[in-house]
């Protein structure tokens, strides 16, 4: 199905959008206002866009049934600054809780059950469960468009952040940096409609960052591995992210390997079909060098 944007209702756009452009991780809004009241609202449309100055942008968009604006932006467009509170599986219902369009003036603190806890540089306070918790100063709010449904980007700078300790793991060797342990933390983001994920060691991986010299690429591989029927298009990319070609290693030493060329041998295709399964097996646990070895033998 092909879609064009212009052709959509609101909603209808809306509903694409937030299906495919997903997961989005959750920005929990703490703003307070001119007069001191307190607001708490989440917002999946939120990101990093630069760690140099550290800006983060979060957008409350205009309600597509009523065009009118959220109490969230109505605050820092009084008092331009903003606790954002990173969400995790453990509060994830109460932050959805938070979201109920309570009238102005209600404290989603209160409703939703959290602790409010003093920022340090900042008027509005900090949701003291979270376990990430960023004070941001509004540098800039740009609307996007005056009907419902259009955003309206908070620009923010980060100025202070709290991580719990039981987030960290060992610090990283020859850096005074602290090591975050990615497992722990068990973010949570919005996809459409009512789907949330979570990010837990269950559906964790992890991808080697392309080389500091480049990468052979996938056009650079021998044609045998390049049209491969057997080996996906990860694992292609997994093979040509080495600045050149590997050359056999004498001393590689592998027990099914020798069984391969002992049972097979006197069948090339038959041995490059089998080669390249156990190729893949390799690649899918992430053992990239042996594979080549295991390729290199059918060469």
């Amino acid at each position: 199905m092909t879609l064009d944007l212009e052709d959509l209702q609101p909603a209808e756009k809306q509903y694409y959008l937030q299906h495919v452009i997903a997961p989005r991780p959750i920005c929990f809004a703490s703003t307070i206002d001119k007069d001191g009241k307190v607001n708490l609202s989440p917002f999946s449309f939120f990101n990093l866009f630069s760690s140099q100055p550290p800006i983060v942008i979060f957008s409350p968009a205009r309600r597509l049934r009523n065009n009118t604006i959220k109490h969230t932006l109505e605050n820092v467009l009084e008092v331009p600054e903003v606790a954002i509170n990173i969400v995790t599986y453990d509060m994830v219902q109460q932050t959805s809780l938070a979201s109920c369009e309570f009238p102005k003036g209600i404290n989603e603190f209160i409703k939703a059950g959290f602790t409010s806890e003093p920022a340090t540089l900042i008027k509005p306070p900090m949701v003291k469960e979270s376990k990430v918790k960023m004070e941001c100063r509004v540098i800039e709010v740009k609307p996007l468009g005056k009907e419902g449904g259009a955003g309206n980007l908070v620009i923010c700078e980060v100025i202070r952040m709290h991580i719990d300790d039981s987030l960290f793991d060992d610090a990283l060797p020859g850096s005074g940096i602290k090591k975050l342990d990615q497992r722990k933390i068990n973010h949570v983001a919005r996809l459409g409609g009512d789907w949330y994920c979570v990010v837990n060691e269950k559906n964790l991986f992890q991808v080697e960052k392309p080389n500091t010299q480049i990468g052979i690429g996938v056009d650079a591989l021998p044609s045998s591995i390049r049209n491969s029927k057997i080996l996906s298009g990860n694992n292609l990319g997994q093979l040509a992210n080495v600045n050149e070609i590997p050359v056999v290693d004498p001393s590689f030493d592998d027990r099914h390997l020798k069984e391969i060329i002992q049972y097979y041998s006197i069948n090339p295709d038959e041995m490059e079909r089998e080669l390249q399964e156990y190729a893949k097996k390799l690649l899918d646990e992430g053992k990239v060098k042996d594979a080549w070895q295991i390729l290199l033998a059918g060469n």
